[in-house]
């Protein structure tokens, strides 16, 4: 009966008229893996280096983050895919702007709510855009393609900008950036003895 029913279940996950729904529960599965993938160690390290309080708070904090990551990819993943694909079965064919519409719909549904997870994922997808419409722009000769090297002056200014923001208007960046900019820049400047100049922070 088992070795029917797999027989069954892999005729089914390989007919091509089920492949786009399908397509939805493992782009969910998808979401949760790579959300926890990311998510997981970056919060472990975070949280240990810079949160304070008991060991049951940070693993609380640590899960609370690696699951907010893996569910909100996950949803995205769903809402975009399912809108695609009704898009599909509208009109036969998905077009630009239906993808531009689909992710909209989703990153406002998903990634509208202001928690510090979605603002590290907007913030780190903004940097990526950015660079992405740089190339994209020299690809469609909108801006001159030099064969100067680009990204010594593009490192540059980033962190020409992130300092001066971080020393004159600090309350204006993401908390965590805040908590690394002053462990690097500002801790190191404190100390009273040698062990809290070398051997800890304060």
């Amino acid at each position: 009966m088992s070795a029917s029913l797999f027989i069954l279940a892999n005729r089914l996950v390989n007919d091509p008229s089920y492949r786009p729904f399908l397509a939805l529960i493992k782009g969910i599965r998808n979401g949760i893996v790579y959300g926890c993938k990311i998510r997981f160690p970056h919060a472990l390290v975070m949280t240990f280096l810079f949160r304070n309080g008991t060991l049951a708070q940070k693993v609380k904090a640590i899960f609370k983050a690696t699951k907010t990551h893996a569910a909100n990819l996950a949803k995205f993943v769903f809402v975009y895919k399912s809108i695609r694909l009704l898009a599909k079965i509208t009109f036969n064919e998905i077009k630009q702007y239906h993808t531009l519409v689909a992710a909209f719909i989703g990153g406002y549904l998903v990634f509208g709510e202001k928690n510090n997870v979605n603002e590290q994922i907007n913030m780190y997808l903004l940097s990526r855009i950015l660079v992405g419409l740089a190339k994209l722009a020299q690809e469609k000769n909108i801006i001159p393609n030099t064969k100067q090297p680009i990204f010594p002056w593009f490192g540059a200014l980033v962190w020409a900008i992130v300092l001066w923001i971080f020393e004159y208007h600090q309350h204006v960046l993401q908390p965590s950036l805040q908590s690394s900019m002053t462990y690097l820049y500002h801790d190191s400047n404190r100390w009273n003895s040698i062990k809290n100049l070398l051997v800890y922070n304060k």
